[in-house]
């Protein structure tokens, strides 16, 4: 039977000796961290049962260290060790879902009961994960990483689950920013072929003269510089997923084999005759309407038509609601766990901030805004609206109230503007305003649409 893991916490080396050496005693498998810190850095690749924490530590506390593990889900019991005093405390993070606090000083035998019955508790845990990921087929994981409750995001996590199961090729379009890559490995990850390799390539990062090279692979002399052999991208995704990204970059040239490829399912190195077998899934991604390209011959259409047997369009972030929040939310909440602060909090005026800006990059250019947010090196008293206002002219700090308040209106105005297609009709319905105030106000603050 495998020793349970537990993983020790606590800043003063005395205590994490003593405790090390005990439970090694009683059949625990122990590690050790002197901060939350270090703690929350090594779980990914220790996978305790078991967090046997202090409460007060220098940086982030145990509280801080259970907030985290709750918030990432994590199949981990939570075991609190407190001074007389934070009995209270430790009472409220038992709310809060810890398993457990034993006050200092502890008897040594008690704990030991109570890690094993953590460490069973955290084995029901996993198994009821596992149960729970085969009968939703993975829609729990799903919403950790395709975020949002719009009906978008409803639709395309569905479309994504049924789609996985499937064995054919699919197109991504959208906008930079919307997250094609991350569907993609998702359409991989939830797909019979998930045990095998995900290999993303940039069709618009290859220069046309090596683009045959890296697809297809080259044998040692096919050309001046081809001193060895190389494997190809789509060689070297056998057996999983090719995604190939902005593929209307591609030469029109390097498109004809690439059709050809597709077609047979197999693969001739540069400077070979060899065919090589393929089985493997290809996902195009796209930020542009690839049909409209094949109809202006932009790109060839016979490869859009083999290619084009499912298609999953991604919404841009300005049509997904109050998406932006939440994505928010989650982005933060990340960011301040990476830079080991604590995650600022929201007030309505960022939440409006949120919701008015027109997030011309998607949702890269929100988790970006979630990053420097969270460091909060950009924004006078962490005010988001304030970081996401166009960087165009800034006002001088000698600018009076009336040159700030102005300059507030025009960017919520032209925010709004952006967010509904220069609709003055959904804007004065947005801003709740008359519409001929808002037509004064475009007026004197030089707004145009």
């Amino acid at each position: 039977m495998t020793s349970p893991i537990v993983l020790i916490v606590d800043d003063e080396e005395m205590v994490r000796t003593a405790l090390e050496q005990w439970l090694r005693l009683s059949g625990f498998a122990t590690h050790v961290a002197d901060s939350a810190d270090k703690a929350l850095a090594m779980l990914d690749d220790l996978h305790p049962q078991v967090i046997l924490t202090d409460v007060r530590m220098p940086g982030l506390s145990g509280l801080d260290l259970l907030r985290t593990i709750r918030e990432r889900a994590l199949a981990a019991e939570v075991i609190l060790i407190t001074g007389h005093g934070d009995v209270p405390m430790a009472v409220e993070a038992m709310r809060g879902g810890a398993f457990d606090f034993l006050q200092k000083p502890y008897i040594p035998d008690q704990l030991v009961k109570t890690l094993r019955r953590a460490a069973e508790q955290a084995g029901l845990r996993r198994e009821l994960a596992d149960l729970r990921r085969r009968l939703d087929g993975g829609e729990a994981e799903l919403s950790t990483r395709l975020v949002g409750s719009s009906r978008v995001m409803e639709d395309l996590r569905n479309m994504v689950r049924e789609l996985a199961a499937i064995p054919t090729d699919v197109i991504i379009l959208g906008e930079t920013g919307t997250g094609k890559e991350v569907v993609a490995r998702c359409l991989h990850d939830f797909s019979p072929r998930a045990k095998g390799p995900f290999v993303a390539v940039n069709c618009a990062a290859i220069p046309a003269e090596l683009i045959e090279s890296e697809l297809f692979g080259h044998e040692a002399g096919a050309f001046t510089g081809a001193s060895g052999q190389r494997i190809g991208k789509f060689e070297f995704a056998n057996g999983g997923t090719l995604l190939l990204d902005e593929i209307e970059s591609m030469p029109m040239l390097a498109q004809a084999k690439v059709l050809r490829v597709i077609q047979e399912r197999v693969v001739e190195r540069v400077g070979s005759n060899r065919q090589i077998p393929l089985d493997l899934r290809i996902v195009a991604a796209s930020k542009v309407d690839l049909a409209a390209e094949s109809e202006a011959g932009r790109f060839r259409a016979d490869l859009y038509y083999r290619l084009n047997l499912a298609t999953i369009h991604l919404a841009p972030l300005r049509d997904r609601g109050e998406d932006s929040v939440l994505l928010f939310h989650h982005f933060l909440g990340l960011a301040a766990q990476r830079f080991n602060k604590s995650a600022p909090q929201l007030h309505p005026a960022d939440i409006n901030a949120l919701l008015v800006h027109a997030w011309p990059g998607n949702v890269r250019e929100l988790k970006a805004a979630a990053d420097r947010f969270a460091l909060g090196l950009e924004s006078t008293g962490r005010s988001l609206d304030a970081l996401l206002a166009p960087r165009t002219a800034p006002l001088p700090s000698t600018a009076s109230l009336a040159e700030r308040l102005a300059a507030y209106e025009r960017h919520v105005i032209e925010a709004e503007l952006a967010r509904h297609g220069d609709s003055i009709a959904a804007v004065v319905d947005a801003l709740q305003v008359p519409r001929r105030t808002l037509s004064e106000k475009m007026t004197r603050l030089g707004v145009r649409r």
